[in-house]
């Protein structure tokens, strides 16, 4: 059928009507997910879960959490690298982005590929020591571990990762000398470290305080500047003589290329979630701080960890192929 030059006419300038409305769609008009490159139930995850679901409710659309373990969180990482930079598949990102870049010749990914959007959580680390092991403080363990050599095991979940750092350093630091045992995940090795198959672990506070509390192991030290409110009988490691402050931080990052628009709105609602009450109470009785961030400060804390981990891990020879 013909149609007149009026009647395209008319079609085209129906088209460029449509085409702003497609283009302003409101974000978000779908389900987001947010990718974690660690196992349901560990330090991550929990917090992560609880910024899902609130942001999910501030947002109007639900904020699907979708656990990729593996590679110390390569594997998540690299998924949300491969999606679509439009705000819909997010990451929950860690100092790992930066371990990882520091610990392999290859990675996948450089720090420009992603688009920080704000930290959620900081959090420092505590020496957690398995019940079977019979020393009652940094002390004694050091004194243990000398006395036997290579017997105790210590956990790491991740080449290059701050477990397996601190343990390092340990050992040059007190002359001690330790057998390493690789994991996938952190609740695999608090299952095994209460049940004494595993001895030592440099853990984030919160996946190990409520066992602490519950007397099901002890924690040495800590990696804090001070000492945590939520456990001030806990002493640290610069009390112990050992001068090492740590700590590790949780945030939200999208694909580089996501729009500002989407990555102010997200900052915007993680910001809320992160000043309610309730998620404070979750995160800081865990030993834990509540914070969150614009995206520039994530931005500079992935480049500063990098900074930070990089010398470590020459020094020690831990980069991989």
């Amino acid at each position: 059928m013909n149609r007149s030059p009026s009647h395209l006419a008319c079609a085209l300038l129906g088209l460029l009507a449509a085409a702003p409305a497609f283009a302003d769609e409101p974000y978000p008009s779908k389900p987001i997910r947010l990718v974690v490159g660690f196992g349901a139930g560990g330090p991550t995850d929990i917090p992560a879960r609880f910024v899902a679901d609130k942001l999910g409710d501030s947002l109007g659309q639900r904020v699907v959490v979708e656990n990729k373990p593996g590679a110390g969180g390569m594997v998540a990482t690299r998924d949300v690298l491969s999606r679509k930079p439009d705000g819909y598949t997010l990451l929950l990102c860690t100092h790992f982005e930066s371990i990882n870049i520091a610990a392999y010749k290859n990675p996948g990914f450089k720090l420009a590929d992603l688009a920080p959007i704000s930290l959620i959580a900081k959090y420092y680390y505590g020496l957690a020591l398995a019940n079977s092991i019979p020393a009652a403080d940094f002390k004694s363990f050091v004194a243990y571990a000398k006395a036997h050599p290579g017997d105790v095991t210590y956990a790491t979940v991740g080449v290059g990762s701050a477990q397996e750092i601190l343990a390092r350093q340990l050992e040059k630091l007190t002359g001690i000398k330790m057998t390493q045992v690789p994991f996938r995940g952190g609740p695999q090795v608090v299952q095994e470290l209460i049940a004494g198959r595993v001895h030592f672990y440099v853990s984030p506070t919160l996946a190990i305080m409520p066992q602490y509390h519950e007397k099901q192991l002890k924690i040495l030290a800590t990696s804090s500047p001070e000492r945590l409110p939520a456990s001030p009988e806990i002493p640290t490691l610069t009390e112990q003589g050992v001068k090492f402050v740590r700590f590790g931080w949780l945030g939200i990052c999208a694909p580089a290329g996501t729009p500002e628009p989407v990555i102010a709105r997200l900052n915007r609602g993680i910001e809320k979630v992160v000043e309610q009450p309730e998620y404070k109470a979750l995160v800081e009785n865990a030993g834990s701080l509540a914070v969150a961030s614009t995206p520039a400060e994530l931005g500079q804390v992935l480049t500063q960890t990098l900074a930070d981990v990089a010398p470590t891990i020459q020094e020690f020879g831990l980069q991989q192929e």
